[in-house]
């Protein structure tokens, strides 16, 4: 019996993840143009709300899903934990630098793994608990807690990488189960739900301008993912993962450019050490033929 071997383009898969930090880039940008004009869980729910427009294609393959009590359980567990996330990417967005938020978002992975062998059984052997032991000194280089003033968005930041592993965390158990496109669908529902009541507590008329810039988040959002795809398909993580530094740099570079962000040595050498971490992860991973930890930015909004 002969197995099909996958056709590799690492330049493709490079291409591919460029255009996936270019995407999330964008997302970031646009957020922080927005800014605190409007309040931080109605921005949220605005961009997934005019972002439903997606979800079209995908209705049908979750009716005929036929989900079980536990299966809706789960997607709403994860809603709750992914909207309460993204009013946090938010909230921080318009408090803290753009490198900032860019460099924090790197911890998702990290977090990940430690669920991974804290909730699901997985092993977490001496060389990756190093690698993790260096993505959490790197947060601590970003953050320089007693050198300077630790504000509500990197707070805020933490908490966010904590809950966006959450999901996806819960995510690989029901992608065991169900197709992808049920799980991100799902998602998009779930959480346009579960932003809902928060956004109308705080609620402010929006302007058609903030709407269409709201609008334009969700269609970089769903171009990042589609690039993404598209790169692990192409090459494997150990060659696409790197490539995710540059999100980092772009960041800084476009705060600098165009919200006069100073940029900070401190945050690049500490993404530099987390994004470090998460490759090695990623590669020991792929030696060991399974697939716990996501790659930087999948766990985004």
């Amino acid at each position: 019996m002969t197995s099909v071997v996958k056709h590799q383009n690492p330049l493709a898969g490079v291409l591919w993840m460029l255009a996936t930090g270019a995407s999330f880039v964008g997302v970031t940008a646009v957020v922080k143009h927005v800014g605190a004009a409007v309040p931080a869980a109605e921005a949220a729910f605005l961009r997934y709300a005019l972002g439903l427009v997606f979800l079209i294609p995908m209705i049908r393959p979750i009716l005929k899903a036929n989900l079980t009590a536990r299966q809706i359980k789960l997607f709403g567990i994860r809603g709750l934990a992914h909207t309460v996330a993204v009013i946090l990417w938010f909230y921080a967005m318009a408090r803290i630098p753009m490198a900032e938020v860019t460099a924090m978002n790197y911890l998702n992975p990290v977090y990940v793994t430690i669920g991974a062998a804290l909730f699901l059984g997985e092993a977490l052997p001496p060389r990756r608990l190093a690698a993790v032991g260096v993505a959490l000194i790197g947060a601590l280089v970003i953050l320089r807690p007693g050198l300077r003033e630790v504000e509500s968005g990197h707070l805020a930041m933490l908490v966010t990488a904590a809950l966006f592993a959450v999901s996806y965390l819960l995510a690989k158990v029901l992608s065991d189960e169900l197709s992808a496109v049920v799980v991100v669908g799902m998602l998009s529902v779930t959480v346009t739900i579960g932003l809902l009541p928060f956004a109308v507590a705080v609620w402010v008329t929006p302007t058609a301008e903030q709407c269409a810039w709201l609008f334009l988040v969700a269609c970089f959002a769903t171009s990042g993912h589609y690039c993404m795809t598209r790169a692990f398909a192409a090459a494997p993580l150990s060659v696409t993962q790197p490539v995710t530094f540059l999100q980092l740099v772009w960041a800084t570079l476009m705060g600098a450019v165009f919200f006069g962000e100073a940029a900070d040595g401190f945050v690049i050498a500490g993404g530099a050490m987390i994004v470090s971490a998460v490759s090695f992860i990623s590669w020991r991973e792929a030696r060991a033929r399974r697939r716990i930890t996501p790659a930087v930015g999948q766990t985004k909004s």
